[in-house]
């Protein structure tokens, strides 16, 4: 497993599908940013964590396994419609909000512990979504499934993710900078949206990630 590898195949895609993806998860990332600007101005920046978390919890799964369904049927050569993948998508809603509050606690758990556990939780649990949604997997199998699934990968999955992260949390912390300092809503809006559809490049590198992982022959 090849992270540079994985890492130039991953913008190939992104970038010849932008169009594609920016219409299917551009509108919904946008709708997120305006709830979560109206919850922070409401309860005040350092109030606003556990709403915005539970903002996230809404409309994440929405767009997130959107995107994986379309990864999936581009994988395969076919063509899919925006609005079946919406639908679909909204059919999983429940069990990926659940999969995504669940691997949040626990990363957050992590990280209270220290940077590293959150960060090795993260990368360990880094498959579960594409379990959930494209095998099937329960919330907590799909969890189990992806610690085994990364045994033994977790250095090309760290570098890989790293990678994609480290410039997403340095765009997060403009943005949070910039919502500080500027009080134009529109300014705000706008960097909200930005960062919140740059992250669904992440998606689209741990999909290929996981694609190469399930080639291969399984540890142990």
């Amino acid at each position: 497993m090849n992270p540079l590898l994985a890492l130039r195949d991953a913008l190939y895609f992104f970038s010849h599908n932008l169009l594609a993806i920016a219409s299917l998860c551009l509108p919904l990332v946008v709708l997120e940013a305006v709830v979560q600007q109206q919850v922070t101005s409401q309860v005040g920046l350092e109030s606003a964590m556990p709403y915005r978390l539970l903002v996230g919890l809404l409309f994440y799964p929405l767009y997130t396994g959107a995107l994986i369904l379309f990864l999936d049927a581009r994988s395969q050569g076919q063509p899919p419609r925006l609005r079946d993948l919406l639908a679909a998508s909204l059919g999983l809603w429940p069990r990926f909000a659940l999969l995504a509050g669940l691997s949040a606690l626990a990363i957050m758990l992590g990280a209270s512990l220290f940077i590293l556990p959150g960060l090795w939780i993260m990368i360990k649990l880094s498959f579960a979504e594409f379990l959930l949604i494209l095998r099937g997997l329960g919330p907590l199998k799909a969890l189990q499934e992806s610690f085994e699934l990364t045994t033994g990968y977790f250095w090309p999955i760290l570098l890989c993710v790293l990678g994609v992260m480290v410039p997403l949390w340095l765009v997060d912390w403009a943005t949070q900078a910039g919502a500080d300092e500027q009080p134009d809503l529109l300014y705000g809006l706008l960097l909200y949206s930005l960062n919140g559809f740059l992250q669904l490049f992440a998606t689209v590198v741990l999909f290929r990630l996981f694609m190469l992982r399930s080639a291969l022959p399984a540890e142990g």
